[in-house]
């Protein structure tokens, strides 16, 4: 059914319906009409052509459609006329709306807020629904399944389709649709009631986000919905191809179609476009109502951000629905307050890709790093505050604040945002401040984020401009959210609010708390509260321990105080050195950091909000103290020069500096450089303070005026160390100040210092005041050499050579022998009797004076060097002259000399030697490195080039090897050019060359000579010559160089070689006769032939033979592919050739003659077999080769022409894949239990579609779930084939509902689906999964504090909701705590109980003992099952409540009062003193008791009535009010002068007295002495003493509950020393008994377990027969299991006969009740064969063989005869298999052989016996009727009963080592218990002779005198204790007998510890 859609309200009014009649209006506006007004004419019912005879041919007539009558088409109108026109908008309007709508703006992506509008929708839909608000988004990226696409699917009210129609029509909102739920006008709208956070849902507003989405999403969007009550499913789509399409065909664009349908109906789906559609349809089946948007055609960048960043845009998501998806609290991860507003919606997102990749899952209730949650959990306090204006508009507003900890901000940055919150360039941020430049609100809108916008602050919470109590920073660490109602506008993509921080900084808008105050007040508070309870913004560094503080007043607070070196606060970091001021202190201080202090008892690095720091105040010189200040009022803002100036202003008095003068004009300034000799001094010292005066004494006013002295020292830096050459001291003058005299011992080289330090008379440290050095005065001078007086010779040359330049270095030096400056313009004389000596110039550098470019001149007469002595003169000097010696080598080449002088002559081929010397200017023989001769011939091509070396003798021969020339056949005439190619300067020498031709061999021809033809062969000449023939009669000749020819001689003969034969006769040769040549058979290329001489040099000739085919011979069969797929064509073509008798292929074939070839084979098709020619490679080619059918093996083809014939083989292989089958497949359904897996697996088979197996290893064969329920799990969910072409796949864990589902194996390849087998599987609930815990108990016993807890009774409860069998109550536990239920978890101070009684499947925990102190207490129960995981039951809260009350007892012990009768104030006995009932454990029982307590005065035993004291006005008794068990004793005092005995003791006794009805409980009074005397001063006396007397007392008993303790801990400790040694002795002699060494075992006991461990897994893993039958049933509620599993055969041969026997049977499932079988039977539709044991008969069969009566053998019984059920083992259920196999095996006997079975029942039917079936150990039966042979008699080999056979148990030795392991693994336990109970119990009783003991030992002793001692000063009677101390007695020395020793013990404990903590 469909139904049609008009569309036109998608931005135009809708169309009215087509009426019946049509006209159209006529303007007739020809000149010569008279009327041009608008006519309007009916053509319903009129001819086309009639019309045209009027109004002429217009073309279409439509609806409505205005003509122009005219006279032609440009003539002018003769009056206005109006024309009717539709205008609807474009579908762009639509379709591309998204793209402007949706915008990236603060750097985020778009794409997640256009899901929102489809959530917004989905939440509206949901908002009425009672239970769960589902919300699903898909994202369904496999393009196999017609992808991608995005579906949004709600379980809401779902849409009729009138409401369809309406959601289609753009900008229709909520105010104007018309539908059943909304009226047309806005009045209509009722907006919801007002909700906490505005989370009404009521979002989907504006008729505009839903089509903006999905277009901007996709270009295809299909709405399928099915409203509540409705049967029907609508069905609508919308995309841009149907509106171009519609476009394009000039459709109404606005209109189409809304399919009705039944749900899961998807015939008009698309099945290979929109796949995914019919599983999504085939979901409708079953739901009441629901809507689903699938988006198509995804845009490729939307695809690519939804796969990449699923995690960033899911989390946006979050971000928006966090208070939908978490309730009003958000997601509080601390603290549960979510359980108060919990949430029902669920939205989940799923993103599905093609395999093998897994699909991605997520609910936006898991997301924990969306940024509220991350300003949630980072916050610590919260500020709730509401804005209103108007009646409506309302807004609640949240500030979270976020503390400073632990050295920095926890303000939650934006994991997600890479970009810097400031980006700044030129700000440089020490420490991030917390928000920095973001917003505080983030703002909400009807509960939903509008994430374009935010409010910065408002005026209230803004940083004041002033300081206030508050730091500033603290304004950066709120954050807060701002949740407006629907009063305030958004715009319609809901990105942004239109004015919500307008309206809300109007004046009018108020800001308002629960309570009626000013809102900037209580937000100031709020602010420093949470600075003070939560910043911790110093960090105190550097730790060395405590001090105590003398300077603080209240004692408690001196100690202990932590001491450190530093702390970090606020980005800086104050170490102890460092100078600082401080702030807000009188007066304002200056000083160094000495330590800081921090109160309480800390060690390392800690955190704290402020502390103290100690500060040595400066200058020290003038200020002698520390002080301690807060740290908060160090100034912060001071900087270091600030700190410095002030101090220096103080120090401006002190010495500062000295002024240095120069008497004599000769001032020696700061690195002065003098000659050395030169005077220092006088010079005059003056000491100046920082003003500029003079001072000789110090001008410290607090002690005695010290002198200063001056000290001059003047220390020399030698190279080896300082060397002081001058030291004074100077006194002062008052005429010449500070004066020293002149020095004149300064002539060392070097640096020195000049020192003038200012010292202190009489002091041990001279130059220090204060720790600061007194002023100095340091002169830096330097002291270089004077003028020249000497000179001497550096680097003499001791060799030069003939004219070569070199130098003479000449170094001066002064009167003290140092190197100094040569004079100038000087000019050097040298003198040489046998050379001469010249330079051209001299330099200077530094102080060396260089003679340069210095030459000698002369002959070398020979080649021994002789030595010259040479004079240098310096004139000027005190001693000029220097003389030196050095030997004279030839100088540099300069000329080439070439012998002979003359022209030569040679012939070709011969050498010419030229010898050749290199001179040097004065003509001598010279050598040069690299000094290489060069020859080279000129006159003709290609001549050589010769080279001589004359490095080392000056001399050489060029030319000595031959001259060779080409074609040389006349005289030539050559030039040699002798040179020196790296010497520039020498001229180059010729000589002319003469060469002749050479008369040796040059050149060789051939030719061949046939009678008197002669065929001459040319060099490298090609010849063609028939294959496998002989080339003959060849000939050669020689001839020289000048063409002549060359006499054959045997010599000459000798020397010709030919390369195609080796034996070559030389007596041939010299005929010029070669030996013939054999052409080689093949013709596929060129032979080459060679003929040479060879004698001083190679001469040789050449040519190729080309072979050319012999006659065919044969056919010639080429495959160059010899492997083919069955059914596929072979891919490469077969040639096919003729052939001569050597292969080579023959022109025979041709395309004229290709018909006659044929080709034949078993099994081809020769459909596609093609033969043709081809051209280019003259072969004829066969295609088309193709086998079909058959198994896959090889081929032969049988190829023919003519008479010849030829074979060539083909191997055929599988086909492609096709299909995918299961190996041995399983019958139908499978059973298996949900949780559980498969244990046989499956074998997959890829086959071809001929069955053939394909072992392609490129398909991929993967499990595929056809239900969306059915979850499994396998090691590989997907995995190629194996070489076979077979898969194994196990499902090693199935989880789905009850009921069968299918599982589909299918294979892929290359993007091609092979289909597979489809396995069903039926499963089950596990009855062994737990999944919660049920407890039963009394809830309405009362709980009385110390009384045992009601009995509880513990269920654990499985999958199938029954009872979890073989339970371990070990592996529950109960768990108590005090408190409120709070999250899921107990907290890990619980207490645990254990298990008390297992009655079946109940667990009971009984007698647990309810806590002693009333109060909440909350009980929950846990069960640890397989692999560690945990189940909890609920929650279960108890209330205790106190015990009867016992006694009155004061909330405080009072001292002892001590009172006289003179004034009020001695006479007071109590001011105040508050008493309650309590019961024996103190807790308060006075709850309804309400009366009087009366205080009365007792005396001591035998004292007179008359002597006791009377209260005020005279009275014996008060009474106080009672109320509630509770009454406060106020003002009580004796009367004055009252009396009684002066020194005696009485007693206070306060007796409760119940009023009311009932009997009154009896209630231990209080009583409290006290001492009264007459005289006040003894009163205050006796008052202290017996002050101090109840402190000893108490203490006392303190020590003694101490030691009392550790002496009852080590009698325990001792008792399980001996346990745990007698634990080990029993596990030794355990396994001594079992066969173990027991003599090393403490050293190997781990070693021997893993060894035994692994003896045993060998064992296990060994093979053996198993029994491989399926058993899914097993372990389900009363269900033993299959009868092949139920029992064990040792022996094959019995395992085998009888499992064929009853094999039947073995498929038989066992229950215990017929309920269960029943179960099985309906669950397997009857195909399950069950036995319920409740319905077999049996009695136990004692009845012997029967062939023995009366305990005595008829007969003697041959082949060992045994009944079958007693070779039966049973693993379990021994009782239960008995019962079932004594049914189905009855009487059965197994004897050896058939013989002796025979011989058996012959021997029982002849004693009148019946005879039971008898079974063989070699596969025979004798039926019970005598009846055996024939295959129904004789069991198959054991193979053939696949796996239905009965298993073989595990041999005795596994059981031993089974047990051993278990001995040895306890013996481990007792002897690391033994071990820990010993160190225990050793190092108590170490401490228990500690000092720390002794001494609290002896300090018990000293107190207990000095008690004795008090005590007897008061002659009073025994010290009263008070109730405390008398409880904590009584319980320590007199324990209640009615309780427990375990309690009293672990009272004791208690005890112990808490006064252990008291006297620490």
């Amino acid at each position: 059914q469909e139904t049609q859609l008009n569309m036109a309200d998608l931005g135009a009014p809708r169309a009215e319906p087509e009426p019946d009649n049509r006209s159209v209006y006529i303007y007739d506006c020809r000149p010569e009409s008279r009327e041009s007004s608008e006519r309007e004419i009916e053509i319903s019912g009129k001819d086309f052509t009639q019309f045209l005879q009027a109004v002429r041919k217009v073309g279409e007539l439509a609806n409505g459609k205005t003509l122009h009558l005219l006279q032609s088409v440009d003539q002018e109108l003769t009056k206005a006329t109006q024309e009717r026109i539709n205008y609807l908008p474009h579908y762009h309007t639509i379709v591309q709306s998204g793209q402007y709508e949706y915008y990236a703006s603060e750097g985020q992506k778009a794409l997640p807020y256009a899901f929102a509008e489809l959530i917004d929708n989905a939440l509206s839909a949901t908002s009425r629904n009672p239970g769960v608000r589902r919300i699903d988004i898909r994202l369904l990226f496999d393009e196999s399944q017609g992808g991608p696409a995005v579906v949004v699917m709600d379980n809401g009210r779902g849409m009729t389709s009138k409401e369809l129609n309406n959601w289609a029509v753009y900008r229709l909102s909520k105010f104007n649709r018309e539908n059943s739920t909304f009226q047309s006008d806005h009045s209509g709208y009722v907006r919801p009631t007002p909700v906490p956070r505005s989370l009404n849902s009521d979002i989907s507003y504006f008729g505009v986000g839903g089509k903006q989405a999905v277009f901007y999403i996709g270009q295809s969007v299909r709405i399928i919905s099915k409203p509540v009550g409705s049967p029907d499913v609508h069905e609508f789509v919308m995309s841009k191809e149907d509106f171009e399409r519609k476009e394009k065909n000039k459709e109404e664009i606005y209109s189409g179609i809304i399919r009705n349908r039944k749900p899961g109906d998807c015939s008009h789906v698309k099945v290979d476009e929109e796949r995914f559609l019919q599983s999504l349809i085939l979901e409708e089946e079953g739901k009441d109502s629901f809507t689903a948007i699938v988006i198509n055609r995804i845009q490729p960048e939307h695809v690519t951000y939804l796969r990449n960043d699923f995690i960033l845009w899911t989390r946006e998501l979050a971000h928006i629905y966090h208070y939908y998806v978490h309730g009003i609290h958000g997601n509080d991860l601390k603290n549960e307050k979510k359980a108060d507003s919990p949430s029902n919606i669920d939205i989940q997102i799923c993103l599905l890709e093609r395999s093998p990749r897994l699909p991605k899952l997520i609910n936006l209730r898991e997301i924990d790093k969306d940024m509220q949650t991350l300003y949630i959990n980072s916050s610590v306090a919260e500020f709730e505050f509401k804005a209103s204006k108007g009646s409506d508009a309302r807004v609640e507003g949240l500030i979270r604040y976020h503390p400073f900890l632990y050295d920095k901000e926890t303000y939650p940055e934006d994991p997600y945002n890479s970009t810097p919150e400031n980006d700044d360039d030129d700000c440089f941020i020490f420490q991030a401040e917390g928000r920095g430049k973001r917003p505080i609100f983030e703002c909400f809108w009807n509960g939903r984020l509008i994430p374009y916008s935010s409010v910065n602050e408002f005026e209230w919470c803004a940083k004041p401009k002033k300081m206030c109590t508050v730091p500033l920073e603290c304004y950066n660490r709120i954050s807060g959210v701002l949740f407006a109602n629907d009063c305030f506008q958004v715009s319609t993509n809901k990105l942004t609010f239109m004015d919500l921080e307008l309206q809300l900084r109007d004046k009018e808008t108020i800001f308002t708390r629960e309570q009626r105050v000013k809102i900037s007040r209580e937000f100031t508070i709020w602010l420093k509260e949470c600075h003070e309870r939560f910043d911790k913004q110093v960090c105190f560094i550097g730790y060395h321990g405590t001090t105590t503080r003398t300077d603080v007043s209240s004692k408690r607070q001196q100690s202990p105080w932590a001491r450190f070196k530093g702390i970090h606060w606020d980005g800086k970091v104050y170490k102890a050195g460092q100078q600082v001021k401080s702030v807000k202190t009188q007066p304002i201080l200056f000083g160094s950091i000495v330590q800081f202090l921090l109160y309480g008892d800390h060690e390392g690095d800690v955190y704290a909000t402020g502390g103290h720091v100690q500060i040595a105040l400066e200058p020290q010189e003038l200020y002698n103290e520390v002080r301690i200040i807060p740290i908060s009022k160090i100034d912060r803002q001071a900087t270091d020069s600030a700190i410095k100036k002030s101090i220096a202003e103080e120090l401006a008095k002190l010495p500062d500096q000295l002024k240095v003068s120069w008497p004599e004009g000769n001032p020696w300034p700061d690195k002065a450089v003098r000659p050395a000799g030169t005077p220092l001094g006088p010079i005059q010292v003056h000491i100046l303070n920082k003003k500029g005066e003079t001072m000789s004494r110090l001008p410290v006013s607090n002690i005695n005026a010290k002198k200063l002295l001056m000290e001059l020292k003047v220390i020399w830096h030698s190279p080896k160390g300082d060397v002081q050459t001058n030291s004074h001291i100077c006194m002062h003058s008052t005429k010449w100040e500070f004066w020293f005299k002149v020095m004149e011992n300064l002539n060392k080289l070097g640096k020195y210092t000049l020192c003038l330090q200012t010292l202190l008379s009489d002091s041990e440290s001279a130059s220090e005041w204060a720790g600061k050095r007194l002023p100095q005065y340091v002169l830096h001078f330097t002291i270089k050499e004077s003028s020249a007086a000497c000179f001497v010779l550096r680097s003499v040359p001791t060799s030069v050579q003939v004219g070569v330049p070199f130098s003479l270095n000449l170094e001066f030096k002064d009167e003290f022998d140092h190197v100094t400056q040569p004079p100038s313009d000087i000019k050097p004389q040298l003198e040489c009797s046998s050379l001469q000596l010249n330079y051209e110039q001299t330099a200077l550098n530094g102080t060396t004076f260089t003679v340069q470019d210095l030459r000698a001149k002369g002959k070398v007469t020979n080649q021994l060097e002789k030595v010259h002595t040479v004079k240098v003169i310096v004139p000027g000097l005190k001693q000029d002259f220097q003389s030196f010696q050095f030997s004279v080598r030839p100088g540099p080449p300069q000329q080439l000399v070439v012998f002979p002088e003359n022209d030569i002559s040679i012939e070709n081929g011969s050498p010419a030697g030229f010898k050749v010397e290199v001179h040097d200017e004065f003509q001598n023989i010279t050598t040069h490195s690299k000094l290489i001769v060069r020859c080279q011939l000129l006159g003709a091509p290609d001549l050589p080039v010769d080279t001589v070396d004359c490095s080392n003798t000056g001399t050489g021969v060029l030319l000595a090897k031959p001259v060779q020339l080409k074609n040389v056949t006349t005289e030539q005439v050559l030039t040699a050019k002798f040179g020196i190619p790296n010497q520039k300067g020498i001229s180059c020498v010729e000589r002319s060359l003469r060469v002749l031709p050479s008369t040796r061999v040059f050149r060789v021809e051939i030719y061949r000579q046939d009678s008197d033809d002669v065929m001459l062969i040319q060099n490298l000449e090609r010849i063609n010559w028939t294959a496998g023939d002989t080339l003959g009669s060849l000939r050669f000749r020689l001839y020289d160089e000048g063409g002549r020819l060359v006499p054959l001689t045997h010599k000459l003969a000798h020397n010709v070689k030919v390369n195609w034969t080796a034996g070559v006769r030389t007596a041939e040769l010299a005929k010029g006769r070669l030996p013939n040549v054999s052409v080689p058979t093949k013709v596929q290329r060129e032979h080459f032939y060679q003929v040479s001489f060879t004698d001083q040099q190679s001469v040789e000739t050449s040519f190729f033979i080309i072979p050319r085919p012999d006659e065919p011979d044969k056919l010639r069969v080429t495959l160059r592919e010899n492997t083919v797929k069955m059914g596929e064509t072979l891919s490469e073509n077969i040639s096919v050739e003729v052939v001569d008798q050597y292969g080579n292929k023959t022109d025979t074939l041709n395309a004229e003659n290709i018909k006659t070839v044929s080709v034949h084979a078993d099994d081809l098709d020769v459909s596609t077999l093609s033969v043709d020619w081809q051209e280019s490679s003259g072969t004829v080619l066969v295609s088309g080769v193709r086998f079909t059918g058959g198994s896959p093996g090889s081929r032969e083809l049988c190829f023919k022409y003519q008479e010849f014939e030829e074979f060539a083989r083909v191997k055929v292989t599988a086909g492609p894949p096709a299909k995918i089958t299961l190996v041995e497949a399983p019958e139908m359904p499978l059973h298996v239990l949900n949780g559980r897996g498969l244990d046989t697996p499956f074998l997959l088979q890829l086959c071809d579609k001929w069955e053939n197996p394909v072992p392609d290893q490129r398909v991929v064969i993967a499990i595929k779930t056809l239900s969306t329920q059915l979850k499994v799990k396998s090691s590989v969910m997907s995995r190629p084939v194996d070489p076979d072409g077979k898969a194994c796949f196990k499902l090693e864990m199935v989880t789905a509902p009850k009921g069968e589902h299918e599982l589909e194996f299918r294979g892929s390849f290359s993007r091609n689906s092979i289909p597979g087998p489809v396995v069903k599987l039926n499963v089950m609930p596990d009855p062994n999964n737990p999944v919660k815990l049920t407890v039963e108990y009394d809830n309405e016993a009362i709980l009385i504090a110390g009384d045992f807890l009601p009995e509880f009774k513990v269920m654990v409860v499985s999958e199938e909701g029954g009872p979890v069998k073989n339970v371990n109550p070990a592996s529950l536990t109960m768990l108590l705590w005090q408190g409120l239920a709070a999250g899921t978890r107990p907290p890990p101070e619980a207490t645990n109980f254990k298990c008390s009684q297992q009655d079946s499947d109940i667990f009971y925990f009984r007698d647990k003992e309810i806590p002693e102190h009333v109060g909440k207490y909350i009980v929950q129960f846990v069960f640890v099952g397989e692999k560690g995981k945990f189940l909890w039951s609920s929650q279960i809260a108890l209330k205790v409540v106190h015990d009867k009350p016992v006694r009155l007892v004061p909330e405080s012990s009072p001292a002892t009062p001590v009172v006289s009768n003179s004034d009020a104030g001695n006479r007071t006995l109590l001011d105040s003193l508050c008493l309650k009932i309590m019961d024996k454990y103190n807790n308060p029982a006075g709850t309804g008791k309400n009366g009087q307590v009366v205080v009365t005065v007792i005396g001591a035993a035998g004292s007179k009535a008359k002597d006791l004291p009377l209260f005020e006005k005279k009275a014996k008794s008060v009474s106080y009010k009672l109320t509630e068990g509770e009454a406060t004793i106020t003002g009580l005092a004796l009367m004055e002068n009252s009396p009684g005995c002066d020194g005696a003791e009485y007693t206070l006794q306060f007796q409760p007295v119940i009023e009311g009805p009932g009997p009154s409980p009896t209630i231990t009074p209080f009583t409290l002495p006290f001492r009264f005397y007459n005289d006040a001063e003894n009163q205050k006396v006796m008052a202290e003493m017996s002050k101090k007397k109840d402190q000893l007392s108490h203490s006392i008993v303190l020590y003694k509950g101490i030691l009392d303790t550790h002496t009852q801990l080590a009698s325990e400790l001792e008792s399980q020393v001996r346990d745990a040694s007698s634990r080990e002795t029993q596990c030794k002699s355990e396994l001594s008994k079992s066969g173990i060494d027991v003599s090393k075992l403490r050293t190997v006991i781990d070693s021997l377990i893993a060894e035994k461990k692994a003896d045993m897994e060998k064992i296990q893993n060994a093979p053996r027969r198993k029994c491989t039958m399926p058993d899914s049933f097993k372990g389900s509620p009363d269900v033993l299991g299959k009868i092949a599993h139920l029992a064990q055969v040792e022996d094959d041969d019995a395992a085998k006969v009888i499992s064929w026997h009853i094999l039947g049977d073995m498929d038989c499932v066992v229950t215990v009740t017929t309920a269960a079988a029943k179960k099985i039977y309906d669950d397997t539709q009857g195909r399950q064969q069950v036995m319920p044991l409740e319905t077999v008969f049996w009695r136990p069969n004692t009845r012997p063989l029967p062939h023995i009566r009366n305990e005595e053998p008829l007969f003697k019984p041959l082949g060992n005869p045994v009944f079958v059920r007693d070779l039966l083992i049973f693993p379990e259920h021994e009782e239960n298999c008995n019962k079932v196999f004594s049914t189905v095996v009855g009487d059965t006997i197994l004897v050896d052989d058939l013989d002796s079975a025979n011989h058996y029942r012959k021997g029982v039917v002849q004693n009148k016996v019946q005879c039971p079936t008898l079974l063989t150990r070699q596969g025979e039966r004798i039926r019970g009727n005598g009846k055996f042979g024939g295959l129904q008699n004789k069991a198959p080999p054991i193979e053939k009963l696949r796996g239905q056979v009965f298993g073989a148990p595990l041999p005795e030795e596994y059981h031993t080592i089974s047990k051993q392991i278990e001995l040895l693994q306890q013996y481990s336990v007792a002897v690391q218990k033994a071990s820990e109970v010993r160190a225990d119990f050793d190092g108590h009783m170490l401490y228990l002779k500690s000092p720390e003991m002794k001494q609290k030992q002896r300090e018990l002793q000293d107190q207990e005198k000095t008690l004795k001692d008090i005590e007897k000063k008061l002659a009073s009677t025994p010290v009263r204790s008070s109730p405390v101390s008398v409880a904590k007695r009584n319980l320590l020395e007199e324990p209640d007998e009615t309780l427990p020793a375990k309690r009293i013990r672990r009272k004791k404990r208690i005890l112990g510890t808490c006064l252990s903590s008291i006297s620490s």
